[in-house]
Order: structure tokens, then C-alpha cells, then sequence
């Protein structure tokens, strides 16, 4: 069975989404399209290039070192150098543990440009049925959304040319954790390339098309509750610029785990609970590591337990209107005050 997937965004929390592929792949599912932002787009193009759930499990578990992903030499880990580096490049770290990673992964496939990963040659360069992988960055200059490596012709780039492993570091530049990546636009404007988080950080809508579809899109998202006074968050340090910028990031970030969803998407959305860890969680212990893991098969399993292809195609891919929330709520509503006016 084959089906589309696409990964949100998350940081270190990212080994989730392996939990649930591994999940999917041991119900029968095979992948067709995948798209990925930041974290995601790290998952994401691995899995692209062939590698398995239980690879990318034994990758995240036994090879990648997070500590890495904002480790710096020593001279550049000194509080002025990073002051400076954040004030006049707009990041602390350079990133470059990420983008290297990706490439001897790649490498290891024979897989190096989003050439390499073209499913359909006649397909125009910037359709999103040409290419296997899709990563979501963001232009912050332009304040626009890039699909890459469809919208990389904007700064004059040839699509199937694009480094695979570069399109990732874009995808996961966290603003202010790690330095932006410059293009020069067409119109000869210079522009800073970070994380898709910041404008699409769950396209789960980018494989749609008119029409019944031929198999399903799913969506791995990372999900996070609202704390409580028996378990609240721990407080963020704001005694200094960093200190101030990382909190900026950290609530941002947490935002995104608890934005709306339409049933038309959070009927086919496997939501992975990440337990409070924050998606700059540089230092995750095995522990914890181990955790996510576990949730994103949890979820998974709990997911396809209930899934039915015919029914969402028939429910949300027919062309009959489906009532909305807010109107089944209001029903609702209806419902429960004539049960209690009849009693």
C-alpha cells in the first residue's frame, strides 16, 4: 500500500515521527511523495532515500549526537563571539553537524541532489508530483514559504540541481539557534533562508488534488499539552539577549503544538505526544529519546486501529460538503438542551 507523508517540524523531538513510520511500515505502508519541515525534513529525507522506520531508529538512536546540532568550536562557543554572531548574522551556531550528517547519509545511498529523487521526468520543475521529497523552508526577507527544490528558481537556481543536505540545513535554521542561509534572489536582493516552521510547519495539504485520491496523505505532528499546576513547565532563563531569544523561540515553538486543525486534517493526522521536551532539547538523554520513540508507535498504532481509506474518501474526497466544527458542536449544543429540557 502506498500513501504520502508529510512531518512537522519539532527539533530533537523528530525521532516521534520514526516511532510512527516504523508503525506504518509494519501495517503494509510504503512511501510515495514525503514532504518535511525542519526536524521533519531531516526524517524526511532519509526516508526519501530509502533508508527504513527501524533504520532511521537505529540512525537516531546509535549515530546522531544532538548535542552536536549547537556545538561550535570553543572559540565560537564564547558568550561575545555568540552575542555577536546572534546581533549581526541573526544566529548563534553555525549548523553545519546537520547539513554534514545528512550528506554522508545520502551519500551512503547514492543520493546527493533532488535529481536524483525525480519520480516523473516530464513533470514541470515546479510541480510537487516531480520529486519524491518536498522541505518547507522560510524567506524571511520575502516573507514567503519555499518548497524546495521546486521554489529554489527564484534565486536562479535549477531545481534538480539543488543539494539535497543544504535544503535541509535551510529547513532547519532555527531562527536564532543557527545562522540563516543567504541566496540572492533574481531581482538581485539578498534574502535569509530559515526554518519552514515559521510559515508551514505542517503542509499536510501540499499533495492534495481535485479529484479521489489514489492513496492517502498522512500527517506526523508533535503535540504537546498545556501545563498544569501538578506539572508545569520549568521557567525560562531571560537574564540576558540569548537567554531572551531562546524563550522567544521556545513559546513560539510550543504554539505551533497546539494549533487548530480542521477534521479534514486531523482525521488523517497521527499526533504524537512529546511530554513537555522542548524542541531545543540539545542535551536529550536516551531516556527520553526512547520515550518519543515509543509514543510516535503508540500513536501510530492508535491510529490505524480506526483508519479507513473508503470512509475518508467517501466522508471528505466525494464532493459532498461535510458540516464544519463549529456546526457539529452547535448541533451538538442542540442535542444536549433538548435531553435536558425532556428530562
Amino acid at each position: 500500500m502506498l500513501a504520502d507523508v508529510v512531518l512537522e517540524g519539532g527539533g530533537v523531538r523528530g525521532i516521534g515521527h520514526v516511532g510512527a513510520l516504523c508503525i506504518a511500515e509494519e501495517q503494509g505502508y510504503g512511501w510515495h511523495s514525503i514532504a518535511g519541515t525542519s526536524a521533519g525534513a531531516f526524517v524526511a529525507a532519509l526516508l526519501a532515500a530509502g533508508y527504513t522506520g527501524g533504520e532511521l531508529y537505529s540512525i537516531l538512536r546509535d549515530e546522531v549526537d544532538f548535542r552536536r546540532f549547537a556545538q561550535d568550536t570553543w572559540f565560537a562557543s564564547l558568550l561575545p563571539v555568540e552575542a555577536f554572531r546572534l546581533l549581526l548574522r541573526g544566529g548563534i551556531h553555525a549548523g553545519s553537524y546537520i547539513e554534514n550528517f545528512i550528506r554522508e547519509k545520502l551519500t551512503a545511498k547514492g543520493i546527493a541532489t533532488f535529481g536524483d529523487l525525480v519520480m516523473i521526468e516530464d513533470e514541470a520543475k515546479d510541480s510537487n508530483a516531480r520529486y519524491r521529497l518536498t522541505v518547507i523552508a522560510s524567506d524571511i526577507s520575502s516573507g514567503q514559504m519555499l518548497r524546495l527544490p521546486q521554489d529554489i528558481n527564484r534565486f536562479g537556481l535549477d531545481p534538480d540541481a539543488l543539494d539535497i543536505a543544504l535544503a535541509v540545513r535551510m529547513s532547519a535554521s532555527i531562527p536564532f539557534y543557527f545562522l540563516p542561509i543567504t541566496l540572492r534572489h533574481v531581482d538581485g536582493r539578498t534574502c535569509l533562508i530559515v526554518d519552514g516552521g515559521l510559515l508551514s510547519n505542517f503542509p499536510i495539504s501540499l499533495f492534495d488534488a481535485p479529484g479521489e485520491p489514489q492513496h492517502p496523505t498522512f500527517g506526523l505532528r508533535l503535540v504537546d499539552t498545556m501545563p498544569t499546576p501538578d506539572c508545569p513547565w520549568p521557567p525560562n532563563p531571560t537574564s540576558n539577549i540569548l537567554q531572551i531569544s531562546r524563550a522567544l523561540l521556545k513559546t513560539m515553538l510550543t504554539a505551533h503544538d497546539r494549533l487548530y486543525l480542521d477534521n479534514h486534517t486531523f482525521v488523517r493526522t497521527i499526533a504524537i505526544p512529546v511530554d513537555g521536551i522542548s524542541a531545543t532539547r540539545f542535551d536529550l538523554s536516551r531516556e527520553e529519546a526512547e520515550r518519543l520513540y515509543s509514543n510516535g508507535r503508540s500513536a501510530a498504532q492508535q491510529f490505524f486501529a480506526t483508519w479507513d481509506f473508503p470512509a475518508y474518501k467517501a466522508a471528505y474526497r466525494s464532493g459532498q460538503l461535510q458540516p464544519g466544527r463549529q456546526q457539529q458542536l452547535h448541533e451538538q449544543m442542540k442535542r444536549v438542551n433538548l435531553h435536558m429540557d425532556g428530562r
